[in-house]
């Protein structure tokens, strides 16, 4: 063989060389993110992907019913609250002409569903006097005072800016 074919073979091989090293080098880049993305997954080098894979999916069932139990509490916990005696109102008056300083009351205590009590405590010069009265549905089977029937009323109406369980004066 002459010299320039032999110059042309070795330049050949010098950049088959130089392809097969970029080539190598790209490889071994991506083998590094794949490793990397394997061990995002929890994978520890020694298990496949397959093992991986199927821990994740028990690990999302269990987090899937742990998600279902949580709703379940929270919803147990939203009834809870609706039945709670948080809506609470007070009227106070004067139960007698004779009398001033509105020392008589009534308050009306209930929860979102109307369910609850009504308290009345009538003040007179020589003796207080205290009552209560059950109310189902925003309803008492006795008849309500003027007074309790606005406490009642009052406790049992949205009003803007009131915030639950918050006691309001409706006189």
């Amino acid at each position: 063989m002459d010299a320039p074919t032999l110059t042309t073979l070795a330049i050949a091989a010098v950049v088959v060389a130089l392809v097969a090293v970029a080539l190598a080098v790209g490889a071994q880049l991506r083998l590094a993110g794949v490793r990397r993305d394997f061990a995002a997954l929890g994978g520890d080098g020694r298990t496949d992907i397959a093992r991986v894979a199927a821990a994740q999916n028990h690990r999302i069932d269990r987090l899937t019913a742990e998600l279902s139990r949580l709703r379940e509490d929270v919803a147990s916990a939203e009834e809870d609250v609706r039945q709670s005696l948080r809506n609470v109102a007070v009227v106070r008056y004067d139960a007698f002409g004779d009398m001033g300083g509105r020392l008589s009351f009534s308050a009306a205590i209930v929860d979102d569903l109307g369910d609850g009590i009504v308290l009345s405590s009538i003040h007179a010069r020589g003796e207080s006097r205290t009552y209560a009265k059950g109310i189902v549905g925003g309803r008492s089977s006795i008849t309500l005072t003027p007074e309790e029937q606005q406490a009642l009323a009052s406790a049992t109406k949205d009003e803007p800016g009131r915030l639950p369980g918050r006691a309001k004066d409706a006189s």
